[in-house]
C-alpha cells in the first residue's frame, strides 16, 4: 500500500465520524431546564379538565423534565383518562407515573416527564400517622445528556399539624443513601411555607433553588392573586448545578402556579 494514502485513510475515517450521527460524542448539554407543576387532576381555574393546556406550557418553557402532582389515572372524575400518557405524547416526552392513593376506581399520584432516557424509576409511599390520603415520592434516575440524575417529585400533607410533614422530610433524606455520588433534584408541592419547620429541615440536606436566584416571594398559590409559597425546586447541597434562572409562570390549567427553573451544570 501507497504510504501516503494512509494519512489520507484517516482523515477520511475522522470526518465520516464527525458526520455521521452517533459515531462522534454529543457535547452535554450546559443546563437542565426543570419545571414543577401540581396540575390538579387536569382542571383549570375554568372547571376543564384540559391536559392539552398543560403540555403547550411545558412545551412553550422548553423544559427537559417536569415533575407534577396530583395525577389521575383511571379515575372517574377526569372519565378514566391516564393523564401521564397524554400529557407524555403530547409533549413527545417520557412520562413514568406512580400510584399513591385509590381513587374513583383509578389511581392518583405524581408523574415525571423527561425528554432525556429514563433509566429506571421507583416509588416510595411515606409513613402515615393518621387516616387520610397515601403520600409518596417519586423517583427517576434520568440520563441527562451523559450525566446522570436523580429526580424526585413529590406531594406531602396539607394538615396543620406537621408532624408528618417533618416525618416524610426524614424519610425522603434518608433515600439520598441509596443514590450516592448521583446528582439529585427534588421538587413537588410541599403544603408549607418558608417560614415553618419543613423549609428549615428540608435545609439541612437541600437547596432552595428560589433562595437562589428567584426575584421577589415566588407565591404559587392561589392562582389569580397568590399569597403561599408551597412549591419548590430543592438542590441537593453538593449537586453540581447552580440554579441561572427561576420564575413562576402565569397559567390557569390548574389552581396552582407552576415554578420553573434554568440549572446550569458547573
Amino acid at each position: 500500500m501507497n504510504p501516503h494514502f494512509l494519512p489520507v485513510v484517516w482523515l477520511c475515517c475522522l470526518v465520516g465520524m464527525l458526520l455521521v450521527p452517533g459515531c462522534a460524542t454529543a457535547a452535554a448539554p450546559k443546563t437542565l431546564r426543570i419545571l414543577t407543576y401540581n396540575i390538579h387532576h387536569g382542571e383549570g381555574l375554568d372547571g376543564k379538565v384540559d391536559p392539552i393546556r398543560i403540555s403547550k406550557l411545558i412545551s412553550n418553557l422548553q423544559a427537559d423534565i417536569v415533575c407534577l402532582n396530583e395525577v389521575d389515572k383511571g379515575v372517574s372524575r377526569t372519565q378514566g383518562r391516564d393523564l401521564t400518557a397524554e400529557l407524555a405524547a403530547l409533549t413527545r416526552m417520557t412520562g413514568v407515573f406512580s400510584n399513591n392513593y385509590h381513587y374513583q376506581g383509578g389511581e392518583y399520584g405524581n408523574a415525571i416527564l423527561s425528554r432525556y432516557p429514563v433509566i429506571s424509576s421507583k416509588n416510595t409511599r411515606f409513613k402515615m400517622l393518621r387516616p387520610g390520603e397515601q403520600r409518596g415520592i417519586l423517583q427517576a434516575r434520568i440520563d441527562a445528556g451523559g450525566r446522570e440524575v436523580v429526580v424526585m417529585a413529590t406531594h406531602i400533607d396539607y394538615r396543620p399539624d406537621d408532624t408528618e410533614r417533618l416525618m416524610n422530610v426524614d424519610e425522603l433524606s434518608g433515600l439520598l443513601g441509596g443514590y450516592h455520588g448521583k446528582t439529585v433534584i427534588v421538587a413537588g408541592d410541599f403544603n408549607d411555607t418558608p417560614d415553618k419547620r419543613v423549609h428549615t429541615k428540608m435545609k439541612e440536606r437541600f437547596r432552595d433553588a428560589w433562595e437562589e436566584a428567584g426575584q421577589g416571594e415566588g407565591l404559587t398559590i392561589p392562582v389569580k392573586k397568590p399569597t403561599k409559597r408551597i412549591d419548590y425546586i430543592w438542590l441537593e447541597k453538593n449537586a453540581p448545578l447552580k440554579v441561572k434562572e427561576i420564575t413562576v409562570p402565569y397559567s390557569e390549567a390548574s389552581d396552582h402556579l407552576p415554578l420553573f427553573a434554568v440549572l446550569e451544570w458547573r
